[in-house]
């Protein structure tokens, strides 16, 4: 995953998208290895387990599992990996009108991207990760 998530990252630094994590892992064996594994985004601790107060709202029971939200903080994919987690990011790129991807980026062969579904329906993430806070200027 992380290869790619890195790859995603790079690609899209100059567009309005951002790769959040959430590691349930040690959190020394974490910081750790992260330099080592080229982690650049923001990554929240979950407390060390599995059943971590973030997986746990989220009611998530496999790992790694994949949000894709969109600009209202609203999932519009889910479960997505590799070129169809691409495809999810650029199409609501193109859906906020700020870039335009060609067709036929990903090949005829590759799947598209399925919006995701389930009993939950869109879920805000604000309550999960809020903003950051602004930093005062001057300090």
């Amino acid at each position: 995953m992380i290869p790619h998530e890195k790859t995603l990252v790079k690609r899209l630094e100059d567009q309005p998208f951002a790769l959040v994590g959430i590691n349930s892992d040690n959190e020394k064996r974490y910081r750790e290895r992260r330099p080592e594994m080229g982690v650049t985004w923001r990554s929240f601790f979950d407390g060390g387990s599995t059943g971590g107060p973030i997986a746990s709202q989220w009611g998530v029971t496999g790992w790694p599992t994949i949000y894709v939200l969109d600009a209202e903080g609203k999932i519009r994919y889910q479960g997505v990996r590799g070129e169809a987690m691409d495809r999810a990011v650029d199409t609501l790129l193109v859906e906020m009108g700020v870039t335009d991807f060609e067709r036929g980026h990903y090949g005829e062969e590759e799947p598209a991207a399925k919006p995701a579904s389930g009993k939950r329906g869109s879920v805000r993430a604000v309550p999960l990760i809020p903003a950051p806070k602004k930093r005062k200027s001057g300090l």
